[in-house]
């Protein structure tokens, strides 16, 4: 089985987004431009997420799961600028953002359930307001210094900051006007995240399963269909309205806070990555030393220690038969050289990321969490939303830790290559001396100051210890810097020696300075990723708390039982299946759309609510039947007697614009070949129709429709007949101006332009009927030469293929830059 969304939103994308599943090598179609749950039952669990061109379904690029995202996508949102695809992956619970240029995976985090729905909308705002806020945006980039980024060897796990991007932040805030991703699942599971990135609000108190979202553009309410499970076990649908004023009330402050959240979550990203880069730099060879000492320790015959051994080497130049063994046998020089070498590289490459990229990444952390911390301090303003003076107090805190246990490890890390390359150097000629090898002159010089420093090495680094067998298996811990990058709760084997330290000396002996809040601690016991994780749980306590303030802040308004799932549509995929929402930005009116097939087979049903929860609607809900003529007209004084022709059931509906409502309809005669229509409808006369409707909540909808006011409407020139295709489903792009009708079997796709110029409608008119449909291999075989070639190969369809497209033969390409109009 194999599902697919959905357009971008934004006039300058003409793109169809795609989603296979089942085994790769075999592709069937299906389409729709909305974002909604899938049930997948493929056969092999996997889901591949395609993009195309509209015009010519010129693919653009695919996405094959991996073990990073997941393998069952659920859900697709695109961000409202058409720049970024969200995705959420079922099996994994995560929620992924694409580039929807390049495929590249710019962020993911993890929720708590599988995500059923998603929907991303742009804030609009009163404009004064979002002027003054924009003057006064946030200015980090004239203080600090562009992140450099991460080696591209070392981007392996994600690719946010891999390539030459100096605006890496800035590419994923979009512009300054807020946008937020809704996300709901199962269990009433709905979360805000703002700009796709931040979470800003967990919303409680809803019951069931969340189908379809809808939050408005002015922030003061949120949309959700839910599905519950009555008394009667049956599956009930429900609307439900949630307040959300504080959103409204607190724009600016809501946007700036989000904005620096976002920054400080895409540089805890940052930091992690940075990490991972420094683990993945440390080899695992420069354990050999450590290993080959412990194997040394446990199978020679003497009482001698390891550290005797070498400074009877170091001191008179005589090595046991045990120790020489070790050096020439197991070690050996060219050994010797490969070890100095990778510690070499090793270390630098672990400094430089220290320097460039740790440092400078935790310092912009300290930055704009001071700002958030001046924020909060403005009670006035940012209490509302939930920010903790306190907390983000710990947070900074925190920073500084991490920042000092960094530089720590740069302390580690020069005093290691110091030891190390004396060392080797010393080892080298010894090694030479007892091949008797040539010693080149310029090693063979050694001075006092020499010796010393390197007997000081030999006796801190090679005696045996005993605890430290029992805890690692090796008596000995020479390499002290992989210890810092080990993800463990152990103290570190080998802390440094503070005891010399006259700073550290000063401050426990000072009263006023051991206990004083301005210094940092240190944690000298504790490894980097250790302290890392610490402050990651500082930082997130102070992130979560305005997610909680705000998510109790928002309140139901009304939810509404609109009517029970007939058997019928069980097992329809819900990707597909009504209702619908829609917000109108310019009236502040949410648009739910809906059938009751069981009760009301020829009718569709449109209720209105306005965003502002405290606002009255009238005419707030109203029936649209079907048993009309198709030339008629709503104004006429007689009606056209109804006649099995003109009876018509509604499949499916979505909003074209704020006015005009996109219906497929089927004939309801008792013929196989029922005819099916794509129809535009005007609502502007039903949506100013004064009649009320009053409700009984203790009621389902579908218990009450009497009441309900009802309208005939007729489409007139408004619509086209579908030829050899049992239309379904439809998904629609006013901005773009474009229509995808869907058929049953979701195998086949006929596009139209909705509002072509009249010559161009005469001349595609006078072409035959173009479709994208053919069996799976022909076009497995079209995205194959296309993938290849760039451009589609021929193939013949079948005879299934042949019917629905006209003629049948011919390109696949060609078949859909040749798309219908209305």
């Amino acid at each position: 089985m194999f599902l697919l969304s959905c357009f971008a939103e934004c006039s300058e994308v003409s793109r169809l987004v795609w989603l296979q599943s089942g085994l790769l090598s075999h592709l069937s179609r299906a389409l729709t431009a909305y974002s909604a749950p899938l049930n997948l039952a493929p056969s092999s669990g996997y889901t591949e997420l395609l993009l195309h061109r509209l015009a010519n379904f010129q693919r653009v690029w695919s996405l094959l799961p991996n073990e990073n995202t997941g393998k069952e996508i659920t859900s697709l949102a695109w961000r409202p600028d058409g720049k970024v695809l969200a995705f959420s992956v079922g099996d994994t619970k995560q929620v992924v953002l694409c580039d929807a240029e390049k495929a590249e995976i710019l962020h993911l985090f993890p929720v708590e359930y599988p995500a059923s729905c998603m929907h991303w909308t742009e804030v609009h705002g009163d404009s004064s307001t979002l002027s003054s806020f924009s003057e006064s945006e946030d200015e980090s980039s004239r203080f600090l210094p562009k992140l450099p980024t991460l080696p591209k060897s070392y981007s392996t796990t994600s690719k946010i900051f891999s390539e030459e991007k100096s605006d890496e932040v800035t590419n994923l805030l979009g512009e300054v006007r807020l946008n937020i991703l809704v996300v709901g699942g199962p269990s009433g599971f709905v979360e805000l995240y703002a700009y796709g990135l931040y979470k800003i609000a967990t919303l409680s108190g809803i019951s069931g399963t969340c189908r379809s979202l809808g939050l408005s553009s002015d922030l003061r309410s949120l949309s959700v269909i839910t599905e519950i499970r009555s008394a009667e076990d049956n599956p009930e649908i429900h609307y439900i309205q949630l307040d959300t004023g504080l959103l409204s009330s607190c724009l600016p402050e809501l946007t700036k806070m989000a904005r620096k959240f976002t920054h400080i979550s895409t540089l805890l990203q940052y930091l992690r990555l940075s990490l991972t880069c420094m683990c993945e730099a440390w080899e695992e060879i420069l354990m050999q030393m450590d290993l080959r000492l412990t194997k040394f320790v446990q199978e020679k015959n003497t009482s001698t220690q390891v550290q005797d051994e070498f400074l009877e080497l170091l001191l008179w130049g005589h090595a046991s038969p045990e120790l020489q063994a070790l050096l020439m046998n197991q070690l050996t020089v060219k050994g010797l050289k490969m070890l100095g070498q990778s510690i070499d590289s090793s270390y630098s490459s672990i400094q430089k990321l220290v320097i460039s990229h740790l440092q400078s990444g935790s310092e912009a952390l300290l930055y704009h969490l001071s700002e958030v911390k001046g924020m909060a301090l403005w009670k006035q303003k940012f209490q509302p939303l939930g920010l903790d003076p306190a907390a983000i107090e710990d947070a900074i805190v925190a920073v500084g830790s991490f920042t000092l246990k960094a530089n720590e490890l740069l302390q580690v890390i020069d005093k290691s290559m110091k030891n190390f390359k004396a060392f080797f150097r010393w080892l080298y000629v010894a090694m030479l001396r007892m091949s008797e090898d040539h010693v080149p002159p310029e090693l063979n010089k050694m001075t006092q100051k020499d010796l010393a420093f390197v007997a000081d090495f030999l006796s801190e680094h090679f005696s045996a210890n005993e605890e430290l067998f029992d805890r690692k298996g090796k008596y000995f811990n020479v390499e002290r810097v992989g210890q810092y990058l080990k993800d463990e709760d152990e103290d570190l084997i080998s802390p440094p020696n503070m005891e010399g330290n006259q700073w550290v000396t000063f401050v426990k002996q000072s009263t006023h300075l051991k206990d004083s809040p301005l210094l940092f601690p240190t944690y000298p016991q504790k490894s980097l990723h250790f302290v890392k994780r610490m402050m990651e749980g500082s930082i997130d306590l102070c992130l979560q708390k305005p997610a909680e303030v705000i998510g109790h802040s928002v309140t139901q308004a009304v939810c509404l039982r609109l009517y029970t799932v007939p058997e019928s549509s069980e097992n329809t995929p819900r990707l597909f299946e009504l209702p619908s929402l829609w917000n109108d930005k310019k009236a502040g009116m949410h648009h739910v759309v809906f059938c009751m097939p069981e009760i009301s087979p020829s009718k569709i049903y449109i209720l209105r609510r306005a965003t502002d929860p405290s606002r009255s609607v009238p005419n707030g809900l109203v029936a649209l039947n079907f048993n009309t003529p198709l030339n008629s007209s709503i104004d006429d004084e007689t009606p056209a007697p109804t006649s099995a022709d003109s009876c018509y059931s509604c499949l499916d509906a979505r909003f074209y614009d704020d006015e005009t409502l996109t219906v497929v309809l089927r004939s309801r005669e008792d013929d196989e070949n029922k005819m099916r229509v794509l129809a535009q409808l005007h609502l502007n006369s039903v949506l100013s129709w004064n009649e009320e409707f009053t409700w009984d909540l203790t009621l389902r909808l579908e218990q009450q429709t009497e009441g309900i006011p009802v309208q005939c409407l007729a489409w007139g020139n408004q619509s086209r007949e579908m030829d050899n295709l049992k239309a379904q489903f439809v998904a629609v792009n006013g901005i773009r101006k474009v229509a995808c009708v869907l058929s049953a079997n979701l195998r086949h796709v006929r596009v139209f332009e909705m509002d072509a110029e009249e010559e161009e409608e005469e001349e595609e008119r006078a072409d035959e009927s173009q479709e994208m449909s053919s069996d799976q291999d022909r076009l497995e075989d079209t995205m194959t030469n296309q993938s290849d070639a760039g451009e589609g190969g021929d193939g013949a369809g079948g005879a299934e293929d042949a019917q629905v497209a006209g003629q049948g033969s011919g390109d696949i390409l060609d078949e859909t830059a040749g798309s219908d109009t209305l």
